[in-house]
Formats: structure tokens, sequence, C-alpha cells
């Protein structure tokens, strides 16, 4: 990192004029990687967290299983703790906080608890024949209270809690960028790879069944994913609002089109929308209004913004079209 942000003091316009002028020298060669300041490695960091949300909550949204996906985001915590508590003592002089140990251990551990969380709600849903969404939240409100309380009673004097649970995108670092585009890279090249089975899972799974796809598999691959992109995202926004980044655009841009593939690179470009607005907007209020807010909070709200105008003017699905469509009918019956 340079010692100088180049965006102190800048507002909202300020700072896209600077991005992009920045962007430009860095696709040219003349601005290393190290050179970033914390402002840009937020962008890229939450731009690539955004993709790899869009790519696996498409499927989420559209197999319904949003509340397992919830219950995944927020177990994971226990995952990160118990990793957290095993390898701190390994860690280097000085980190005491979730940097200082190996984000492949905190992978690790958080696949772990994805695959208990799902097999354990599974196991409920199944052999004890209780509701699926009873199972989801006896299990996820179960091992969520678990990390919980060993945050509570293990890491008081760090920063662990802030960190996994709230987020804190300004302590974002190059590594934190390195494990997004590694996270993004993996679930695109999975959903590359396998679109076509998703997508017959997704939509027919009798047919699915019939051609040799186990939809099983595929739950499970998609519980995996969901989970990685958790892990890449607790430290920009936390595991209590990264439900809203792997839903909220999906849900925003199924108002606009119900093919898979557009329905995907509309969700990709509302998430990294948000997040370039999101980190110049925090950046506009500290400089103009001293208000140093969470990036991850004016994010998670842009998000919901943008669902909930869209909801109101989306030229099919949005309630001023669905009115006048009803209008028409109504008019068309009269005459």
């Amino acid at each position: 990192m340079i010692a100088a942000n180049p965006y102190w003091g800048a507002d909202f316009w300020d700072f896209f004029a600077i991005f992009f002028e920045r962007l430009f020298q860095m696709l040219r060669g003349n601005l290393p990687a190290d050179q970033l300041v914390s402002d840009e490695v937020q962008i890229y960091v939450l731009s690539l967290i955004g993709c790899a949300s869009a790519l696996v909550g498409s499927f989420l949204v559209l197999k319904k299983m949003t509340m397992l996906a919830n219950s995944l985001s927020h177990t994971v915590l226990l995952g990160i703790v118990i990793a957290y508590l095993i390898l701190i003592p390994f860690a280097p002089s000085g980190e005491d906080n979730l940097h200082g140990i190996s984000m492949q251990a905190l992978l690790i551990a958080s696949l772990v608890t994805a695959m208990l969380t799902t097999v354990l709600t599974q196991g409920l849903t199944h052999v004890m024949k209780l509701q699926e969404d009873a199972s989801i939240g006896l299990v996820f409100t179960t091992l969520f209270a678990l990390g919980i309380v060993l945050v509570t009673c293990f890491t008081r004097n760090t920063h662990i809690g802030t960190e996994a649970i709230m987020g804190n995108a300004d302590a974002l670092h190059l590594h934190d960028m390195k494990l997004a585009l590694w996270i993004a890279g993996l679930d695109f090249f999975l959903v590359v790879l396998l679109f076509k089975e998703f997508k017959i899972v997704t939509f027919d799974s009798s047919l699915a069944s019939s051609l040799g796809f186990s939809a099983v598999f595929f739950n499970y691959l998609l519980m995996v994913m969901t989970a990685a992109t958790s892990i890449g995202a607790f430290r920009a926004v936390g595991v209590l609002l990264v439900l809203a980044f792997l839903v909220g655009p999906v849900l925003t841009a199924r108002l606009y089109t119900h093919r898979l593939k557009q329905m995907i690179g509309l969700s990709i470009v509302i998430a990294v929308g948000c997040s370039w607005t999101a980190v110049a907007l925090g950046r506009h209020l500290l400089s103009v209004y001293q208000a140093p807010l969470s990036t991850s909070g004016l994010l998670v709200t842009l998000i919901g913004l943008v669902f909930f105008i869209s909801l109101i003017v989306a030229p099919k699905q949005g309630i001023i079209a669905k009115k006048r469509s009803r209008s028409i009918k109504q008019g068309s019956f009269h005459g």
C-alpha cells in the first residue's frame, strides 16, 4: 500500500474519476498491485465476491435453497472460530487476528462445517421426519450459537468477532483480493463446466435422474460452493450480511428476465455496480460529512434499495407494469 491515499477528501464523482484513471494505469502496467490503496482493494474484493455470489445465488434461488444457504452463511462462523483457536498459537508474533492464520485452513474448516450443517439438516428432515424449515432453523441456530459462545469465551481480546460477524471492509488486504479471485474463479469454472447439469437438476430433477445426474451430488456441490463464497465474503460483509449478497442481486435480476444466462449476467452487473457505488458513497460521506459509515452496511442497503425500486419499475414484473396490464385487460373486457 502507498502511504498517501489519493481518494482522501474526494467526493462521489471525484472518486470515480480517480479510480478509472488509476485503473487505466494498472491495466497499462504502471500501477503495481502492491500500490493499491484501501478503497481500490475494497472495490476489487467486493466485486469478485459479488460475481461469485451471483453465480452461486442464481441456483440457490431457483432451487429454493436460500434458507439453507442462510444457515450455511451463519454456521461457517463455527468453523472459522475452531480453526482460529487451533492455529492462532502457531501464527506469527503480533498476528492475533484472522489475518494471522492460514486462509486455506479457514476454508477447510468452513467446508467441514458446511457439510455438517447440510448432513444434520437432511438427517432431521428425512430420518426424523421434521419439516425442512424446522430442521434448518434448529441446526443453524444451534451451530451459530455455539460459534458465538466460542467467540465470547476464547477470543475476547481480538477482532475476530467484528471481522467474522459484522465484516470489516476497511481491513481488507491484498491477500483477501487473491482469495476472492480464487473463489470467484472456482465458482465460474464449476458453473461453466457443469452448467448443463446444474440447469437440468435445477429445473427438472426427474429428468436429471433419468439422465444419470445425481441431484444429491449437485446439491452438496452447491452447498460447498456457497460455503467457500461465504468464507470469501465474511471479512468484507460478515456472516450476518452475506445472504443479501447471495440472493439480493439475483432476486432483482429475476424481475427483469427469466432466462438463466441473462439472469446470472444481470445479477453480476447489479452486484458489481452496488459494490462500486457503496465504496464511492462511503468515501463521499467521509470526505464531505466526516461520517465514517460501514461499507458493508452501505452495500447491503444499496442492494435492498435496488431491489425495491426494481419491484416498482421493472417493465414486466414491476408493480406499475402489473397495474397497467390489469387496467388494459379490464378495459378490453368492458369494451
